[in-house]
């Protein structure tokens, strides 16, 4: 099975990627999703997060603003907050490559926001990165509700330039031309991708074994 990695600034059109992967009949993986479903009411996150910053979580809801406002520009809480969720991810994506494995589906994609931020380029066999014109990317994130000129600067200051993103790339999606010519661009990569050696899954069970071996002692 071939994992790849999607990602792309914000901006750049990665949802609608995402989605029309989906329309193809390509299993993907969305980390936001799944963070929002650890951050929601009875989510597993809420408690710890709570703990890390009191005051976030309000009647069993968390606040998302107030979390956003103790960690935006803070990287020391910043980290706090990824070593409370990042290991949770990724018990979910653990979860959606051996689902997707027992199927044989011949490739799945992690659709990764931070993919590169974060190294996980490292952990799938291939990546791909949507981009666009500089200007079309602003557009796009000033007309969100509630983004500013101001926000928009920050979040580009936490992310891998585009450049580099496009550098790094197995294959560049550019969805500035419009829907069609981004569909065409994502079926011909899939077609490319379904071709590559699959490194990353499934994992041996000896090293599956061995991983959660020094897990435990870990925690001891």
């Amino acid at each position: 099975m071939v994992i790849v990695g999607l990602t792309g600034s914000i901006g750049m059109g990665k949802s609608t990627a995402a989605k029309m992967l989906r329309e193809m009949g390509v299993s993907v993986y969305d980390a936001d999703a799944a963070v929002h479903a650890l951050q929601a009411p009875g989510g597993i996150a809420l408690p710890p997060i709570e703990a890390a910053f009191p005051g976030v979580v309000k009647n069993g809801v968390l606040d998302r603003q107030a979390l956003g406002a103790r960690v935006f520009g803070n990287k020391e809480a910043l980290r706090r907050l990824e070593a409370i969720v990042h290991p949770l991810v990724g018990q979910k994506q653990r979860a959606f490559l051996k689902r997707a494995a027992r199927r044989g589906a011949p490739l799945v994609v992690l659709d990764i926001p931070l993919l590169f931020e974060g190294r996980g380029e490292r952990r799938v066999d291939a990546t791909l990165v949507v981009t666009a014109p500089a200007f079309l990317q602003r557009r796009r994130v000033l007309a969100r509700p509630g983004m500013t000129a101001e926000k928009f600067a920050g979040i580009l200051r936490q992310q891998v330039p585009d450049h580099i993103k496009r550098r790094k790339a197995t294959i560049v999606i550019p969805t500035g031309l419009g829907l069609t010519p981004t569909r065409i661009a994502l079926i011909q990569a899939v077609d490319r991708l379904k071709r590559l050696p699959a490194r990353s899954w499934p994992v041996p069970p000896w090293r599956e074994k061995f991983t959660g071996h020094l897990a435990r002692l870990r925690r001891k």
